[in-house]
């Protein structure tokens, strides 16, 4: 059993990346855009409309302050205003959401955050003081690298952590993502991007860049909305899975 996420919304106005439409049918979870990497109101709307009729778990995909760069530049950001701008766009999110009938499920960083609270104390403390600050009662599952800052973060501050892998993206031997500025850092045949899918959900381990084997237990299992192709891939996969006797479930 494991989730499948992606990540959707990621347009602005009139300019359209994803095929949010497409991938509503395939995922059990989606990592909405709050608007500061990727995302607007409107979008933001009609993803949720969409995945609540669906019954897709929502779930805030927060950045930093990046439109330019698509939120996958390096920032220095205070972690005062950092906690601030993340409780700021999960609320953005939850207020569609609950428009919807359906609510914000977890929250998941994106990009360049997503990598600095793997190895960043500061930073993952700030996301996980922002998910506190939007949701004070409860709190949210958040969703991140297994072994990160960002999953100890969330568990001390009593919230649940949930652990993800991603089966479009290559791993260094210590189990972190190959960076996507060097060669064959994300994977685009669909047949190779179905096989790595089912050895992560069913084996719980993966093969790295430099041949070894790893292991990378995870709940959930992400595909990037915004590669070319992504909804076809994202069919594959969840056929592959379903064919290696691998039920997708929404862990939220």
């Amino acid at each position: 059993m494991i989730d499948l996420n992606a990540d959707l919304g990621e347009g602005f106005g009139r300019w359209s990346l994803t095929d949010d439409a497409a991938l509503l049918a395939v995922v059990s979870s989606a990592n909405v855009a709050c608007g500061f990497h990727a995302g607007d109101p409107l979008t933001m709307r009609r993803v949720c409309e969409r995945a609540a009729e669906l019954g897709v778990r929502i779930g805030a995909q927060v950045s930093y302050r990046d439109l330019a760069g698509f939120g996958r530049r390096e920032m220095d950001v205070p972690a005062e205003e950092l906690a601030a701008e993340v409780a700021y766009q999960i609320g953005a999110l939850a207020a569609f959401a609950r428009a919807a009938g359906s609510r914000v499920a977890y929250v998941k960083p994106h990009g360049a955050l997503y990598n600095r609270t793997v190895h960043d104390a500061e930073q993952a403390a700030a996301v996980v003081a922002g998910v506190l600050l939007a949701e004070p009662d409860g709190g949210l599952p958040v969703l991140g690298l297994p072994g990160s800052r960002l999953l100890a973060a969330a568990q001390d501050a009593g919230l649940t952590p949930v652990a993800e892998s991603f089966a479009d993206r290559a791993y260094t031997p210590r189990g972190t993502l190959v960076p996507r500025r060097e060669p064959g850092a994300v994977l685009h045949e669909p047949e190779r991007v179905a096989a790595r899918a089912v050895e992560l959900a069913r084996d719980g381990a993966v093969t790295a860049s430099d041949g070894s084997r790893i292991a990378v237990r995870a709940r959930s299992l992400c595909l990037h909305g915004d590669t070319p192709g992504a909804a076809g891939t994202a069919r594959r996969v969840r056929a592959a899975l379903e064919a290696a006797g691998v039920e997708i479930r929404p862990f939220a």
